[in-house]
């Protein structure tokens, strides 16, 4: 099962951290998965706009702190033409991002919605 998950609605691409077991806190796997879905709706036509949501109540965490003390943590570089992090965090996009905020949103979970154009987040 991946730990992001990609959902289309017409022009819409819901892009949803599915790892709520660890409050959706980003591992190397997921910060790729969560760039490679980036660079999927930046380069479909057809999406005009991304929805980036959490799965379970909480928006992201931030780094997955137990991988990074496992030695398998985010990879961090530099080379800023690089994924950062968290992922898609030094993405530039041509089409609005929205941030589906709800719970927690601290650390790296706080630089993925501000990644977005824009943040809305539940009144909880």
């Amino acid at each position: 099962m991946s730990s992001v998950r990609t959902d289309t609605d017409g022009p819409v691409r819901i892009v949803t951290i599915d790892r709520p077991e660890v409050r959706n806190a980003v591992d190397r796997p997921t910060a790729d998965a969560l760039a490679a879905a980036f660079r999927s709706f930046e380069d479909d036509d057809d999406a005009l706009v991304a929805v980036l949501a959490g799965a379970g109540g909480t928006f992201c965490a931030g780094a997955d702190l137990k991988a990074v003390s496992d030695g398998r943590g985010n990879r961090v570089s530099d080379d800023m033409s690089v994924d950062g992090p968290m992922g898609p965090s030094r993405m530039t996009f041509t089409k609005p991002v929205i941030a589906a905020v709800e719970g927690f949103a601290v650390a790296g979970g706080l630089e993925l919605a501000l990644l977005c154009d824009l943040r809305v987040a539940a009144s909880d």
